[in-house]
């Protein structure tokens, strides 16, 4: 064993403490809103791993967030929007990570994923919906077959997303989420934009008639991005598809039919069908929306504009139902946690030695900040935003030492790709408006957490690298793309081996047992993935004649008590390594297509 200096183990922990000692964030301005904050949880777990949520019938937000909260399917997730559209591709080990064209380090051979490539996450197939099917059936539709639908072998395949997924464990700490920063803090009711999108309101019943009631409700940003990924046609929805329609479709629906329950589900055991698959029966989304939320939002007898109340509010059961389910994942039992509780052996030498590189010479804390290890929360707001010790007329910068940024605080330019192949924060929302008023971030992305980073790979917004040694590396290189200004944080380390494994050693004393096992509150429904396309085989759905069929795999139901095995890290899975059943998720046993 490698010995290191015992100074090291002397540094204080200079501001990162274990993340017990951060208050969950609770989203404000919701009193007459909810009426029973644990019905709320039940009805967010069943939405977000319900594959009905999907318009297809077959795509959960979980679909994209199984594993360790993001997503871990092997085939058909590289895309290279900007030359070709790598279809149905399985990646390997010597594919990562992707490099430049000119890269030197390639030693002149040829580059077999170029830094232009994303591993994203495959979403839906591109199609219109033509009408919502009755208690949460697929939607109908039919195929497209424009420029923009992915074609492999002469057929439609899925579409892939053109960022990785990021892991949804401790989101609740983010000021704004998704990569870029759309998902706003303050939720409207509707969708992620906040007081951009004029039309954000819901309908409560008072008095006999319908009112308009604007939702303003800070700490919110979960929500927020909820209500993104249902309506988007790369992600879950076919064209055309409305939120009333999908609580049409939802509402009336048997919450995780065809999905298994466990009997001692930390949240939906009580509520599991002891004879068969999802709930009780009888039970429907209607029930679960009416002992979650005030009546004043669903009980009117009266329709509007040719929707039921709870239809016409759907996004916001939907949003805020989400936001208390995510709310409680929560990893803090880590090995570093107990060390900064005063468990002085709970990290060895080497993850020690790892720890103090990370907030020492490498310099990674000034933005993995604070005990969530990101500067991109709710926490790291209030102290950068207005008002704060960092904001405007503030006495000096905020979290972490980084300057201050206000709402656009953990948010940087990290040499990952041209500034011009994805704009992130200085993009524009879906109403045009730009995502930040400071023309310096174009380009920029939202800092992750590292928590539980040993399972959430690969890394980056792009996918780009498969292991931590090849994270570590990139940073120590000084990145990809050290032009165009990304900061005097993006520098070459020049750290040595040793060094560079204590840091990857560190990084590994960030997971939770409880993630790692799925145990509560990770415990989860049935679900089952696509994960990949059948060469030249045409679905046998009728409505659906231009698309490809599927491989269907199982991410088996766990109870409070978790699995039995650990779950899988991507390079174990690029390998093969856990393929025996030695890990979870590894995708190896199919389930049924739908």
């Amino acid at each position: 064993m490698k010995r290191f200096p015992l100074l090291l183990l002397a540094l204080p922990l200079l501001g990162q403490p274990s993340l017990r000692t951060v208050p969950v964030p609770r989203p404000a301005n919701l009193e007459g809103v909810v009426r029973d904050s644990a019905a709320l949880t039940v009805l967010g777990k069943a939405l977000f791993w319900d594959r009905q949520a999907g318009s297809d019938g077959s795509t959960a937000c979980a679909t994209c967030h199984f594993h360790a909260g993001a997503d871990h399917r092997s085939q058909h997730q590289y895309t290279n929007p900007h030359f070709r559209y790598d279809a149905n591709a399985i990646l390997t080990a010597e594919d990562f990570p992707f490099r430049l064209l000119s890269d030197p380090a390639n030693n002149g051979s040829a580059v077999r994923r170029e830094n232009t490539g994303v591993y994203g996450s495959a979403g839906v197939f591109r199609r219109q919906s033509t009408g919502a099917a009755a208690d949460g059936g697929a939607e109908q539709g039919y195929d497209l077959a424009d420029s923009q639908t992915p074609v492999w072998e002469g057929l439609n395949v899925r579409q892939i997303t053109a960022r990785n997924a990021p892991s949804v464990i401790n989101a609740v700490f983010n000021a704004r989420n998704f990569w870029d920063g759309r998902a706003r803090n303050v939720f409207n009711g509707l969708n992620p934009f906040a007081s951009t999108d004029p039309r954000g309101q819901i309908m409560a019943w008072r008095n006999g008639q319908f009112v308009a009631v604007a939702i303003h409700s800070a700490n919110a940003s979960l929500a927020s991005q909820a209500v993104g990924p249902p309506l988007n046609t790369m992600e879950m929805a076919y064209g055309g598809v409305t939120w009333p329609e999908l609580g049409r479709r939802l509402l009336r629906a048997a919450p995780l039919a065809g999905q298994r329950v466990a009997a001692d589900d930390s949240v939906l055991g009580g509520y599991a069908n002891p004879k068969g698959k999802g709930l009780q029966p009888g039970l429907n989304y209607q029930a679960l929306v009416a002992a979650a939320f005030a009546p004043e939002l669903w009980q009117s007898p009266s329709s509007y504009q040719g929707y039921s109340q709870a239809e016409w509010n759907f996004s916001l059961f939907f949003g805020l139902a989400i936001e208390r389910y995510q709310a409680t994942l929560v990893s803090d039992d880590s090995p570093f946690d107990r060390f900064a509780a005063g468990d002085a052996r709970a990290l060895t030498p080497q993850q020690l030695a790892g720890l103090n590189l990370f907030r020492g010479r490498a310099e990674c804390n000034t933005c993995h900040a604070g005990p969530e290890f990101t500067a991109a929360t709710v926490a790291g707001l209030s102290i950068n935003g207005p008002g704060g010790p960092g904001g405007p007329g503030g006495p000096g910068p905020g979290r972490g030492g980084l300057p201050n940024q206000g709402p656009d605080t953990g948010f940087f330019r990290t040499a990952v790709a041209p500034i011009d192949r994805d704009p992130g924060l200085g993009g524009v929302d879906d109403f045009g408006q730009p995502l930040t008023n400071n023309p310096n971030l174009r380009g920029a992305f939202k800092t992750p957490g590292l928590r539980n980073v040993e399972f959430t790979g690969p890394y980056f917004h792009n996918g780009s690298q498969a292991t931590l040694e090849q994270v570590v590396e990139f940073y120590n290189r000084g990145g990809d793309y050290p032009a165009g200004g990304v900061g005097p944080n993006i520098r070459r380390l020049n750290l040595n081996a040793t060094e560079r494994a204590a840091l990857v050693a560190f990084m590994l004393a960030l997971s939770d047992d409880r993630v790692r096992y799925q145990r509560a509150p990770f415990d989860h429904p049935e679900l089952c993935v696509p994960n990949g396309h059948k060469p030249a085989v045409q679905t046998q759905d009728a409505q659906f004649t231009l698309s490809a069929d599927e491989n269907w795999a199982l991410v088996p139901a766990t109870g409070r008590g978790g699995a039995s095995v650990p779950l899988q890290s991507f390079l174990e899975m690029l390998n093969g390594v856990g393929n025996d059943g030695s890990r979870a998720h590894s995708l190896a046993e199919a389930c049924p297509a739908p």
